[in-house]
């Protein structure tokens, strides 16, 4: 049995959709419950539960409305975080521009880590029982290579280029005429047309950088770059493949900054979970601002950009309806 239920209503008929969707376009940008209160009245908790009952929605499932849409170009990482005081990791899962994985763990160590990222492989199984991730971009943690291997055994793992170039440019920061020359010779080798000649342009920066500067810390790094050289040239084999963590970056970057306004998590695990949940999904439909709409007017949201349609003109609509029976095929 299955509620029918109008999307400019709230789940368990608590009010209008109208009438919550601007309190709840402001969470994306971490506005606290109290201050909600404040301004559009009832309570903290009202706001509160609202918020996180969109973490019960399946995310690939509300985001993805094909099931042969499920990007299978992804960029993956883990942050730390903190609940309680304690040490906490999220590993994030990003396609498309969209979040499609979110979870909360205890370690960085691989059988944790693919707990995490088994979110996202679940999700999607669900939806698609035949997907297959193609390739995954991941920064050098080994135990995160490992855990998406034994998610998906056929995927390729591609090595973030712009963490070996952030790497360098750090230990030259200080002089900057080695650092511009430094970071234009490293992102001409990243536009190689080809493996050989990233592999020769490569060569030739190590051989630059002997000559240029006695810094060993450099010297160490272009080697270390040298010894990875195969695993930046499989990028060369998915050209619809991230060659640098930038997308997921950018995302994380703006869950922390979430999570740094509110002190990180002062609750329990699955409460946790459910925040990093919705705070992904409310990214996921938000609507676009005047500087993007003002370049591409039919831009609206990150969900839209990914599925080319939407449901509703209010983002909120829009979510509740690709969010029906929770987002999960039955």
């Amino acid at each position: 049995m299955y509620q029918i239920r109008p999307a400019f209503v709230l789940p368990y008929m608590v009010g209008m959709t109208d009438e919550v969707e601007k309190a709840l376009y402001l969470r994306r940008f971490g506005v606290p419950f109290e201050a909600l209160t404040y301004v559009f009245g009832h309570d903290p908790s009202f706001w509160y539960r609202l918020y996180q009952g969109l973490g019960r929605l399946s995310i690939v499932g509300t985001t993805v409305k094909d099931p042969q849409a499920i990007p299978v170009n992804l960029t993956a990482d883990e942050k730390h975080s903190w609940l309680l005081g304690d040490r906490i990791f999220i590993p994030t899962t990003v396609g498309a521009g969209c979040f499609l994985g979110v979870d909360m763990v205890e370690s960085a160590e691989t059988p944790d880590l693919v707990k995490g990222y088994g979110v996202f492989r679940d999700e999607a199984l669900n939806l698609n029982p035949g997907y297959q991730t193609e390739t995954v971009t991941l920064d050098g943690w080994e135990q995160s290579h490992l855990a998406w291997k034994i998610i998906f055994s056929s995927v390729a793992i591609i090595l973030c280029y712009l963490h070996s170039v952030l790497d360098i440019q750090k230990r030259c920061r200080k002089k900057k005429t080695l650092w511009q020359k430094l970071t234009g010779r490293l992102w001409h080798t990243y536009k190689s047309p080809s493996k050989r000649h990233f592999a020769q342009r490569l060569r030739r920066l190590r051989e630059w950088a002997k000559r240029h500067t006695k810094q060993q810390s450099i010297h160490k790094r272009l080697e270390s770059m040298k010894t990875k050289s195969k695993q930046f040239q499989v990028a060369y084999d998915y050209p619809n493949a991230a060659r640098t963590s930038n997308m997921v970056d950018r995302l994380m970057n703006y869950q922390d900054r979430l999570l740094r306004t509110m002190q990180y998590f002062h609750g329990s695990k699955d409460s946790a979970r459910q925040y990093l949940r919705s705070m992904a999904l409310i990214w996921n439909f938000h609507p676009y601002g005047k500087r993007t709409t003002s370049k591409d007017p039919e831009r609206c949201s990150p969900f839209k950009d990914l599925n080319g349609f939407q449901y509703h003109d209010n983002w909120l609509q829009n979510l509740l309806i690709a969010g029906s029976m929770n987002g999960y095929r039955q």
